[in-house]
C-alpha cells in the first residue's frame, strides 16, 4: 500500500469518532438536565418531605404527561430547523372534539376518541405541513397563522359552551386516574410516544435525515434527502402527537372549554430548548425534551412549596432557555473547533 493510500485511509475513521465525541457532548448534556431536576426533587423533599408521597408523585407524573407528549413532537420539528406554534391549539381542538364526540354518542368506544382526536390533531398537521413544505413558507409564520385559525375554529365551534365531567364516560375518565404498577396510564402514553420516536430517528433512515435537515437544509436537498416531504412528516407527526395530548387533557380534566391548552405552545418550546434540542435544527433527542418538560413541569410543582413566588417561575424558565441556548452555542463551538483541529493535523 503507498504512503498516499495509507494517508487517505483514516479520514472516515476520525468522522465517526468525530460524531461519536458530539453524541457524548450532547448525552453529557442531557445528563446534565437530570441532575438539575434530581437535585431539584432533593431539596423540595428536604423542605417538605411529603412532596414525594405517592400521591405527589402521581400529581408530578400526571402534571408533566401532556408536556412531554407535545415536546416529542416540537423537538422532531425543531430537528428539522422548523417551530410548530399551532400545538396548543390543537390540543384545545382536539380535547373539545372528544367532549361532543361523547356527548352525541356516548357509547363510544375510548380507542375509537383516542383514534378520533388523534386523526384530527394530525389533519391539522398536514395543513401545516403542506403549507410549509409544498407553498415553501416559513414554518414560524404559518404556525403563527394556524395557532389563530385553529383555536378560532375552536371558540365558534364550543360557542361558549362548557362541557362537563358530568358528561363524560365513566370508563373515559378512569383512565384519567387509573394507575398501572403504580403508573398513571396517562403517563404510559407519554412513555410510549418517547419510546417510539427515539427509536424512530435513531434507527430509520427517514429519521436521521431530519437531522441532516436541521444541520444544512441546501446541502441535505443536494444530497438527493426530500426535504419538503421530510418537513412535511415532521408537522404532520407533531399535529398527530398534539391530537393525542387534547385526548389525554380531555381524560385529565373532564370539564372542557374552548381554552384548553391556551398558552401552553410557549411552554412547550421552552421545554424542548432546556431539553438540549437546538434550536437551529440538527441536534439534541426527543429524551432530551421529555427531561426538559420534566424538568419545567417539577418547577412548576415545586416553587409553591418551597414558597417562592409563582411569579419567579415565568423568570427561572426564561433563565433556563437563556443558559440553554448559550450552553448550545458552546457546545457547538467546541465541536467546530476540535473538528478544524482533526482536519488541520490529518493534512
Amino acid at each position: 500500500m503507498s504512503t498516499a493510500t495509507r494517508q487517505a485511509a483514516p479520514p472516515p475513521t476520525r468522522a465517526r469518532g468525530d460524531v461519536r465525541g458530539a453524541r457524548r457532548l450532547f448525552v453529557v448534556r442531557e445528563l446534565g438536565i437530570g441532575l438539575a431536576l434530581v437535585l431539584l426533587v432533593a431539596v423540595t423533599t428536604i423542605y417538605n418531605p411529603r412532596f414525594l408521597n405517592a400521591q405527589s408523585r402521581k400529581d408530578l407524573m400526571l402534571g408533566a404527561t401532556i408536556l412531554v407528549v407535545l415536546a416529542v413532537g416540537q423537538a422532531i420539528v425543531v430537528i428539522t430547523r422548523n417551530v410548530d406554534l399551532s400545538v396548543g391549539s390543537v390540543l384545545g381542538l382536539s380535547a373539545f372534539a372528544t367532549g361532543k364526540l361523547f356527548l352525541a354518542m356516548s357509547e363510544t368506544p375510548i380507542v375509537l376518541a383516542v383514534l378520533a382526536g388523534v386523526g384530527l390533531g394530525l389533519l391539522c398537521g398536514i395543513v401545516n405541513g403542506a403549507l410549509i413544505a409544498v407553498a415553501r413558507v416559513p414554518a414560524l409564520v404559518v404556525t403563527l397563522g394556524t395557532l389563530y385559525v385553529f383555536r378560532g375554529v375552536d371558540y365558534s365551534w364550543a360557542a361558549g359552551q362548557q362541557i362537563n365531567a358530568a358528561d363524560m364516560p365513566s370508563g373515559f375518565k378512569r383512565m384519567g386516574t387509573a394507575t398501572l404498577l403504580g403508573i398513571p396510564v396517562l403517563a404510559l402514553f407519554a412513555i410510549a410516544v418517547l419510546v417510539f420516536a427515539g427509536y424512530y430517528l435513531r434507527n430509520y433512515r427517514s429519521g436521521r435525515e431530519m437531522y441532516a435537515i436541521g444541520s444544512d437544509p441546501e446541502a441535505a436537498r443536494l444530497s438527493g434527502i426530500p426535504v419538503g416531504w421530510r418537513v412535511f412528516t415532521a408537522m404532520a407527526i407533531s399535529g398527530a402527537l398534539a391530537g393525542l395530548a387534547g385526548v389525554l387533557h380531555a381524560a385529565r380534566f373532564g370539564t372542557l372549554d374552548a381554552a384548553a391548552g391556551n398558552g401552553i405552545e410557549l411552554q412547550v418550546v421552552a421545554a424542548v430548548v432546556v431539553g438540549g434540542v437546538a434550536i437551529f435544527g440538527g441536534s439534541g433527542s426527543v429524551y432530551g425534551a421529555a427531561l426538559g418538560a420534566l424538568l419545567l413541569s417539577t418547577i412548576g410543582s415545586a416553587l409553591p412549596v418551597l414558597r417562592i413566588d409563582p411569579f419567579w417561575q415565568q423568570a427561572v424558565v426564561g433563565a433556563l432557555i437563556l443558559a440553554a441556548i448559550g450552553l448550545d452555542r458552546a457546545l457547538t463551538a467546541r465541536i467546530a473547533s476540535r473538528l478544524r483541529g482533526r482536519r488541520a493535523r490529518g493534512a
